[in-house]
Formats: C-alpha cells, structure tokens, sequence
C-alpha cells in the first residue's frame, strides 16, 4: 500500500489517488483556456467602446499591452514547462521513442490527460507533475481572476469571409468582463452599436 504523493491518503499501488488524478485532469484541460485568457489579459480593459484606460500612472508613450502580464506568457513559460513533462513522461514509457517535437500547450495538456491512468499507477514523478500543474494553474488564475468566468455563446458569426459571399457562421461567444465580441474562428470584431445591432439583425 503506498500513500498519494500529493494528499497522503491511501492510493493502492498508485502515485496518485483517483482525486488528484481527477484534479489533474481537470487543471489540464483548463491550462489552455487560463492562457487564452492571459493573452486578453494583454490588452487593458476598456470603459466603453473604442477608449483605452491605461493601467499605469506614469507619463510619457503607453504601450498597448498590459505590461504586468507580459512576464507571464512572452517567454511562452507555462507551454515549455509542459511539453517538459509530456518528454519525461514519453521518455519513461517509450524510452525506444525520440521525444516529441514542441507543440500547442493545448497538445501537449490533451496527450498528458490521456495518459493520466498510466501515470498515476506507474510514473514515480507523478506528484511533481501534478504539483507543478496546479503551480501553473494559481499563478494563471493570479492574472486572469479566481474563477474564470465561463463563456457564453451570444449568436452566430456574420461576418462574410470570401469574394463568393460565404458568411462565417461560426458561434460567438463572450465572457463578464470582455467590452466587445470577438468571433474566435474568423477573429471579426464587433465594438460598437452599430455592429452589434447589424449583428442581431441578420442572426438566423
């Protein structure tokens, strides 16, 4: 019998108990959408339409990113942390395999949750892993805010997107906080009254 690395309750002949492999789960498949929201978070928020409210005191040139958030995603820190993990763990299981080449954190978080039974029971560095995930995951939610407000989809893209007329039609979704709509498939903006109402007119 051999006790959870991250709680020390009783896990079995595993590394983690089946509630920190679900924790984990859950942290992986939220880490893409934190960073998502860390780049918003880039572009200071806005009190209406069109009129960008610095978030600094001093004078002189503003930059048009928020400047506190840049440490945490310019050097692209949460994605090489775990496609660091997704290596070690390949190199555990496979060691005849040659490491993955670099991808999406998205990637990288999907392939470590569909390997998570295997590394609960049989990577001893599973604790770490799920240690340095939720390290991840706090200092996101330190920026982004603590929940992350849900989206919500609002209507259907009607953006036109090629000389033959083809209306995107993509779902637009928006999230508390966000002063306009963005359509995350075509990146159209819709930031003003005049767009929003030509928007719901034309809704299917």
């Amino acid at each position: 019998m051999t006790l959870c690395g991250m709680c020390g309750q009783e896990a079995g002949d595993r590394f983690l108990c089946p509630r920190e492999t679900t924790r984990l789960a859950k942290q992986l498949a939220e880490l893409p959408v934190l960073y998502d929201e860390l780049v918003q978070c880039l572009v200071p928020r806005r009190s209406g339409f069109g009129e960008i409210v610095s978030t600094r005191g001093a004078a002189g040139p503003r930059s048009p990113l928020d400047e506190s958030v840049l440490d945490e995603i310019s050097t692209g820190a949460i994605g090489l942390v775990v496609h660091s993990w997704r290596v070690d763990v390949q190199r555990v299981r496979w060691p005849q395999h040659s490491p993955p080449p670099p991808g999406t954190l998205a990637a990288d978080c999907r392939w470590l949750a569909m390997e998570l039974d295997w590394i609960a029971a049989n990577y001893p560095a599973a604790a770490d892993l799920a240690r340095e995930v939720s390290a991840l995951e706090r200092q996101a939610r330190a920026v982004t805010g603590d929940p992350v407000p849900q989206r919500k989809t609002v209507g259907q893209c009607i953006a036109v997107t090629d000389d033959q007329g083809t209306v995107c039609g993509a779902d637009i979704t928006h999230r508390a906080g966000e002063s306009d709509l963005r359509c995350r498939a075509c990146h159209c903006v819709y930031a003003g009254q005049a767009d929003l109402l030509l928007l719901l007119h034309y809704q299917p």
